[in-house]
């Protein structure tokens, strides 16, 4: 059977081969041929001649009405994981004749899903066909697909032929970033830098340019970094500064261990919180950027974005780590907490298949030790003991 099938697959991407139809017109030719030579009758031959010649029609005409068609894709828009991916082709005909009954399938990577098809009753001739189809999402990712087949029977339906056009696709799937209201690996380490400054000596300075520094009660959305503590101590409640902004002093970096072997559902956690955390940090108006072994640092929302979704466990470590910045650590290897840049904070997954192993705690460095069996956002925002 899978020798038959090859056969098959290769006629009607070379060729064509028989539909269902076809071959039973195939079998009623040739048995009106055998029913001539056995009775000499001419009227059975001229029935199993015209029947042959029909078959040897039907088996041209589907592959010519597939050689002028051009195939166009539009970019694919990057989605979160979850969303739909919208796809858009365009089938251009450049014949003068219309082409008709025509099946289109998008050839989708197999870890993406299977491929997707249309049917097209008619494209005019020297004119075109827009198809946009959804496609929904699970898993972040990089995918990439460059084949689009085109398939016809036309116009009789006795043999079927399908014509591969090369269609390059670039689909990007984010991670899906978590509302986080508050988050303490965050928010303590705004506040170490308002009392403690740059650890690199360089205080913080704010910018005053043009602007009229002022106190105001706090305001949900406020960044904690602008609460100014000892003037809310005083008055019972939150005062925070308006319009004064930390312009200098160190940045934060969001560091993935993707170089280390990971289990792969921490891993894809470890990648959700990764996104969530960066975000975070910006909205407390904090310089932050990514880190993983394979790229380095970097910045930029959707640069951030892209490399979360293309990034993987067990890469090649063509990155060394950053040691002039305090970190957020994501890892599942309790043996790399000890040596983290003074500042940094962590936030360690427990490896399913070694539970019992301890991390080497470095205490100027707390963090959170992630519990598999509650939320992520839930632990991402509890509290911790430094």
């Amino acid at each position: 059977m899978k020798i038959i099938k090859r056969i098959t697959t290769w006629l009607e991407i070379r060729a064509s081969t028989p539909a269902y139809s076809g071959w039973v017109l195939m079998g009623i030719a040739i048995c009106f041929f055998g029913a001539g030579i056995n009775t000499m009758a001419g009227w059975l031959y001229a029935i199993s001649g015209v029947s042959f010649a029909l078959l040897g029609i039907a088996s041209v005409l589907p592959p010519r009405s597939l050689f002028g068609l051009v195939v166009n894709r539009r970019p694919i828009e990057s989605v979160t994981a979850g969303d739909n991916l919208m796809v858009e082709l365009e089938i251009v005909n450049t014949t003068k004749q219309s082409v008709n009954l025509l099946q289109v399938a998008d050839i989708l990577p197999f870890v993406l899903g299977k491929p997707q098809q249309a049917a097209i009753e008619t494209i005019p001739p020297q004119n075109s066909y827009r198809w946009v189809y959804y496609y929904p999402t699970q898993r972040r990712g990089v995918y990439r697909w460059h084949t689009v087949e085109l398939g016809s029977g036309a116009p009789l339906g006795l043999f079927w032929c399908r014509r591969q056009r090369d269609c390059a696709a670039r689909a990007i799937v984010y991670p899906p970033v978590l509302p986080l209201v508050n988050c303490p690996l965050i928010d303590r380490i705004g506040q170490d830098d308002s009392l403690n400054g740059d650890p690199r000596g360089k205080p913080l300075q704010t910018a005053n340019e043009g602007l009229v520094r002022s106190l105001r009660p706090y305001r949900i959305g406020d960044p904690m970094r602008l609460i100014h503590w000892r003037t809310s101590a005083r008055y019972g409640e939150l005062r925070v500064r308006e319009l004064e902004i930390v312009t200098a002093g160190h940045e934060t970096v969001i560091a993935l261990d993707s170089s280390a072997n990971w289990e792969e559902s921490n891993f894809e956690q470890a990648v959700i919180a990764a996104a969530s955390l960066y975000f975070y940090a910006q909205r407390q108006q904090m310089q932050v950027q990514l880190w993983t072994a394979s790229t380095g640092l970097v910045k930029g929302d959707r640069v951030m974005m892209e490399t979360l979704a293309a990034t993987n466990f067990s890469e090649d470590a063509t990155n060394p780590l950053p040691t002039s910045y305090p970190l957020i650590w994501l890892t599942q290897n309790p043996l790399t907490l000890s040596s983290l840049p003074d500042g940094s904070r962590w936030v360690l997954w427990q490896s399913l298949q070694a539970p019992q192993e301890q991390a080497v705690v470095n205490r100027d460095c707390p963090g959170i030790v992630l519990q598999s069996e509650q939320k992520l956002e839930t632990q991402l925002q509890q509290t911790f003991s430094s």
